[in-house]
């Protein structure tokens, strides 16, 4: 049995609204639709104009998912779709975030929508990047620090840092960038501040990509700047236990010893949402060009 719902003057038939996707919360496919139906005016803006990569789990979050790059060929026409060149030929990604769009992908048993760093108009040059900050245990004080000295350094640079949670294990430092500057030099700027901030406290950072070398430390992981790469798009759900959220935070946020990554899900992420705005609301008004940046951290290296 389906049901039918008009969006945006679109029409989507939902199947399987009772199916099962999170057996430990007890959440539906329906709950996924409706939660992404209720954030898209949201989570939409964050999705503008970027292609997507698509994790899905058709079957609930305890069977095998898979990553789907290409927009099907029996998704409707009206779901916006960009064509980019990639090592072996091209992929037709989704494109934006648009209520409809969402509620359809959610019924295709879409949980996490990943983006690209860069919008479909120029895609080699990227108006955001990222920092990762990937823990090396369940201990998250280290994270909050090194989510701290990453933003004091921005900041120092000229630059703006917004922070969220990923939903997983740690958290994104997400610098808007005025799209001056293509991939490799953000890369560059990127991994060069990584090794700046290690250098400041070598005890609790590190940019080793060997796990056997971090020795405990937060590792800086700046590998997601790059074309084709993807994030995790603000606000949207992780497939793990209790349907965790991808939140943004204000800075005195990080601050609190009860932060977790997984400390907003799909069930209380509405009640956050009623009662503070999103905290990147504004975060393209902060977009800034790189290269005065990239000049400054060079007198600091040295």
């Amino acid at each position: 049995m389906s049901d039918v719902v008009e969006i945006g003057g679109r029409r989507i038939e939902l199947s399987h609204q009772d199916r099962v996707l999170f057996p430990e919360a007890g959440l539906t496919k329906g709950d996924l639709v409706q939660y992404y139906r209720r954030v898209a005016g949201t989570m939409g803006p964050h999705l503008a104009e970027r292609p997507l990569n698509l994790h899905r789990f058709p079957h609930g979050i305890e069977e095998p998912g898979f990553i789907q790059q290409h927009a099907a060929d029996y998704f409707p026409d009206w779901i916006p779709r960009v064509t980019v060149e990639k090592e072996r030929g091209v992929v037709t990604h989704v494109v934006g975030g648009e209520a409809a769009t969402l509620v359809y992908l959610a019924n295709q048993g879409v949980v996490t929508l990943h983006a690209w760093l860069s919008r479909a108009d120029r895609l080699h040059h990227p108006d955001r990047l990222i920092f990762d900050l990937d823990p090396p245990g369940d201990d998250f004080a280290p994270v909050r620090r090194a989510a701290f000295a990453t933003h004091d350094l921005l900041e120092d640079l000229g630059l703006a840092a917004f922070v969220m949670t990923t939903g997983s294990k740690g958290l994104h430092v997400t610098v808007p960038l005025d799209r001056s500057a293509d991939f490799d030099a953000t890369r560059a700027f990127a991994r060069a501040a990584a090794e700046v901030l290690a250098a400041r406290h070598p005890e609790e950072l590190t940019v080793e990509q060997r796990k056997a070398k971090r020795k405990g430390r937060v590792y800086l992981d700046v590998m997601r700047n790059a074309y084709g790469q993807t994030a995790v798009s603000p606000y949207a759900v992780r497939a793990r236990p209790g349907a965790p959220v991808a939140t943004p935070l204000d800075w005195d946020e990080v601050g609190n010893p009860a932060l977790h990554p997984r400390r907003y899900t799909l069930g209380n992420l509405f009640r956050r949402l009623g009662q503070k705005r999103d905290p990147w609301a504004d975060i393209d008004a902060h977009a800034r060009p790189l290269a005065e940046a990239h000049r400054r951290l060079a007198t600091l290296r040295g």
